[in-house]
């Protein structure tokens, strides 16, 4: 059984998405052992206390810097004896120590389909913006491997989504996100989690 750790910087959606995953038995090669917040309450943290899982805060502010808040990640997710660590719409840089640590073992999950609309500055509401002003018909989601380069990393499983010509960035948002962020992410999970990717 592999331990997760997972990092979060918002509402969590994709959190819960992973926490009923692993009830209703998609995850069953893993379990998530720890959710890390770089921001104080976010509603992530909320929903990481309501399944009992242990949350933690840690804030590039309080570490003094960049490679400092990277190595005490690191360091918890040592002391924790995490295998895998999932982005869940985290939005801090990793870098340096922590990426060496756990290479090939951090996964993403990012709102299109890499690679479109992605790399430094697409994130959130911009990445379905620059979809819609770009007039792209599909878009969807993409969970890959994380490296030093952003999105750059080794796509694990991607599920396209059709856009409406009425569709605002947040229409497409919530929909990008229940047809394909919310399925595909955990079935990733799994995958790196057995080991059937490696």
């Amino acid at each position: 059984m592999k331990r997760i750790g997972v990092l979060v910087s918002g509402g969590g959606t994709n959190l819960q998405a992973l926490i009923d995953a692993q009830k209703c038995g998609i995850i069953k090669s893993g379990e998530i052992v720890t959710v890390v917040s770089n921001k104080e309450g976010v509603f992530a943290l909320e929903r990481a206390k309501n399944a009992g899982i242990d949350a933690k805060v840690i804030t590039k502010k309080e570490c003094g810097g960049s490679r400092e808040f990277n190595a005490a990640l690191c360091a918890y997710m040592r002391e924790k004896q995490v295998d895998i660590i999932v982005l869940a719409g985290f939005l801090a840089i990793l870098e340096g120590e922590f990426l060496e640590e756990y290479k090939d073992r951090i996964i993403n999950i990012h709102p299109s389909l890499i690679p479109s609309f992605c790399g430094d500055g697409f994130y959130g509401l911009k990445v379905h913006q620059a979809a819609l002003d770009y007039g792209v018909k599909v878009t969807g989601a993409t969970v890959h491997f994380v490296n030093e380069v952003t999105d750059g990393g080794r796509i694990i499983l991607q599920k396209a989504v059709y856009i409406n010509e009425n569709d605002t960035p947040e229409t497409l948002q919530k929909r990008v996100m229940e047809e394909a962020e919310w399925k595909i992410l955990p079935e990733a999970v799994e995958l790196v989690c057995s080991g059937k990717i490696k």
